[in-house]
């Protein structure tokens, strides 16, 4: 769901206008409207119940909750059920914001809770779609902690595995935004929607102004990292299919690969490797994507207000085999400069997504070292590497490092523990770019070609010394055969991450382990 093309196309380009439609401009989309425009023809099938309405309802309040039901047509502020996206069995919960502005009460709440624990016992991915003022005023304080009961209805569905696709729509504000709104593994939100925590009239009651204009709208929100995607409500039945095509591939019986030969390798020295790793034809994450990939859907952000364009982050299947890719991205580096603290804490989304959702993660290292700088400083850049460092060697899933390119410093290693790690041929690895060092050393960089002979940094040396696991071969560089150089990375990964998923969880854990332990002994 990111900003570029990389393999099929992308969530989040062509649905994000420059200048989104003001929300009151656009036909609001009921519950049921957007069912027929997501689900498959004739799947859909009800969970509601009638709602239960306590005797001592106040009687301005059931004649409000009468005129709802006959204003909108349906008997509660959420709708529930299931269908089938593309053949896909799918639970659905929605949002009708023309009863009572999609406001969540106790019977809402309990309507909400029994659709999603439903879902969890029957093992259905979880589609949600929110619009809502937010908390049912007319119930007061016991309406707003249904947020809490929510919440943790979504939790325990997340952490039985399963999938929590969720598509904001216009207005979606308050405590439905700050509870199941944002919980999404993957989120999306309808063009120019109106999406805050605080309502803009609410807003301007208290501090007697307006609310900036354009801040609490879906484009700006992607803009900040916060949500993948903005997509037009006919769209969004493609997008989540492609998303469950990956996140609920199996794991298991997945059909043997052909390994490929492993090839003597040429004794090339160390800064020509260096060298031709930092042509801009060579073939970055981007290409491998599109090319090696045989489904990608980009994501974007860290979903909590960043993002960083020198990292990312998508699903995607090698030939049958699902996984979450980290990459780091050498092209858009180049134009926007090294990544930075962001670019972890996106990383870390990913590893965060990988475990939640039992997929193997999959990191491409190429970058020429992470930002170097005050702001990075600030940021908490060191601390991103160490965290990313810990959740990796720990992961709970498979992982599996490709060494693309560059593999400068700390930026490089933060991505680079794993169950198996490959080295394009012409990939290197070292504690900072070989004339760095020379100048760290020598207080000149022009020995950047004798300390990379020096320090071991080739992939030659890399296997010798048990860094990398694999080479894959460059016939006799990648940037002059991108496509068969591409297609031998397509089979290299299908075969290793098959591979992965075959072995025993605890063995391949402990291996990982006992990896790191033992280098340089």
């Amino acid at each position: 769901m990111g900003a570029e093309p990389v393999g099929t196309e992308p969530v989040g380009a062509k649905a994000v206008t420059a200048e989104p439609a003001p929300p009151h401009r656009r036909p609001r989309v009921g519950a049921h409207d957007l069912i027929r425009l997501v689900l498959d023809p004739d799947s859909w099938t009800s969970w509601d119940a009638p709602p239960h309405r306590p005797e001592r309802l106040d009687p301005g309040y059931r004649d409000e909750l009468r005129a709802a039901e006959a204003k909108s047509g349906v008997d509660e502020s959420v709708v529930t059920g299931e269908g089938r996206i593309r053949g896909r069995r799918v639970a659905v919960v929605a949002c009708e914001f023309g009863f009572l502005a999609g406001s969540i009460g106790v019977a809402s709440s309990s309507r909400l809770v029994a659709a999603i624990e439903r879902a969890t016992a029957e093992g259905l991915p979880l589609v949600a779609s929110p619009t809502s003022g937010g908390t049912r005023m007319q119930e007061g304080t016991v309406a707003f902690l249904q947020m809490v009961r929510i919440s943790a209805a979504v939790a325990a569905h997340k952490s039985a595995g399963l999938p929590y696709l969720v598509y904001l729509r216009g207005p979606t504000t308050g405590g439905v935004l700050a509870s199941w709104g944002s919980l999404g593994h993957v989120t999306a939100a309808e063009p120019g929607a109106l999406i805050g925590f605080l309502g803009p009239r609410v807003y301007e009651a208290l501090y007697g102004r307006p609310f900036p204009e354009g801040v609490q709208v879906a484009e700006n929100l992607y803009a900040h990292g916060l949500v993948d995607a903005v997509v037009e409500p006919d769209r969004l039945g493609d997008v989540a299919a492609r998303v469950l095509d990956i996140v609920t591939a199996p794991r298991e019986n997945l059909p043997d690969v052909a390994p490929l030969p492993v090839e003597d390798l040429a004794d090339v020295p160390a800064w020509t490797s260096v060298e031709l790793s930092r042509r801009p034809e060579r073939p970055g994450a981007r290409a491998l994507l599109r090319h090696a990939a045989s489904a990608v859907v980009p994501l974007h952000g860290t979903g909590q207000g960043e993002s960083d364009p020198g990292l990312l982050l998508a699903l995607a299947r090698f030939g049958g085999a699902p996984c979450v890719v980290l990459a780091q991205d050498r092209a858009r580096q180049s134009s926007h400069g090294p990544f930075g603290p962001a670019g972890l804490r996106v990383a870390r989304r990913g590893m965060r997504l990988a475990a939640e959702l039992d997929l193997p993660l999959v990191s491409v290292v190429d970058t020429g070292g992470a930002a170097l700088s005050p702001e990075a400083e600030e940021g908490g850049l060191a601390g991103e590497i160490a965290r990313c460092l810990a959740e990796l060697v720990t992961l709970p899933t498979p992982t599996l490092c490709l060494l693309l390119g560059q593999g400068a410093g700390g930026g490089a290693l933060a991505l680079l523990p794993a169950d198996r790690v490959l080295c394009a041929q012409h990939g290197w690895l070292s504690p900072l770019p070989p004339e760095g060092a020379s100048a760290l050393r020598y207080r000149t960089p022009t020995r950047g070609a004798e300390i990379a002979a020096a320090q071991g940094i080739r992939s030659l040396d890399l296997l010798r010394d048990g860094v990398v696991d694999r080479i894959v071969a460059e016939r006799p560089d990648a940037a002059d055969e991108p496509m068969a150089f591409l297609a031998r990375l397509a089979q290299v990964l299908e075969y290793e991450l098959v591979g992965l998923l075959r072995r025993p969880t605890e063995e391949r854990r402990a291996a990982r382990l006992e990896r790191y332990a033992r280098l340089g002994c």
